[in-house]
């Protein structure tokens, strides 16, 4: 039996959910990358856990080796309702596409998360919004998962000459 796309997506979802989909790491680089890139996009799975979102364009910042975002609109932003009932997702950035999960955030990393804000976005009419009290409600974590539809920075294949 052959198995799809949106089967291996069904079943990665499914061990995420319980826990069995072994989490990976940003690397130093991906996370420098990642700190210095203003193209994040994010989509999270739709209501089939296998097909992907619309990509949205959010607001990325690194703090203490994670990578984190929030939803300007707070928890009724469509892209964080699909990121708290999905869990997953996948991001666009630096030039990397990688399979994510999105682990809801609260406490005092926000703190470091706002700071992080302040000196990424300083001078922008919008970073206000991103420091209140509804963005910070919907602040989430995104690390990557090992699928194999997750494209490292650097680690892109190269076509040979001649082959299309």
């Amino acid at each position: 039996m052959v198995s799809s796309e949106g089967d291996d997506a069904r079943l990665v979802l499914h061990q995420l959910l319980k826990g069995t989909v072994p989490m990976a790491e940003w690397s130093a680089e991906e996370l420098r990358e990642l700190a210095n890139s203003d193209d994040l996009h994010i989509s999270p799975f739709r209501e089939d856990g296998a097909t992907y979102g619309t990509p949205t364009w959010i607001w990325s910042v690194v703090v203490d080796g994670a990578l984190y975002a929030r939803a300007y609109h707070g928890q009724r932003s469509r892209w964080y309702q699909a990121a708290k009932r999905q869990k997953a997702g996948r991001l666009t950035a630096a030039g990397m596409t990688r399979d994510v999960t999105f682990d809801l955030i609260d406490g005092p990393v926000n703190e470091r998360i706002d700071d992080a804000y302040r000196e990424k976005y300083r001078g922008s009419e919008y970073l206000p919004p991103m420091l209140s009290a509804r963005a910070r409600g919907a602040t989430v974590k995104l690390t990557p998962r090992e699928t194999k539809a997750s494209v490292p920075l650097g680690s892109r294949p190269r076509t040979p000459r001649g082959v299309w």
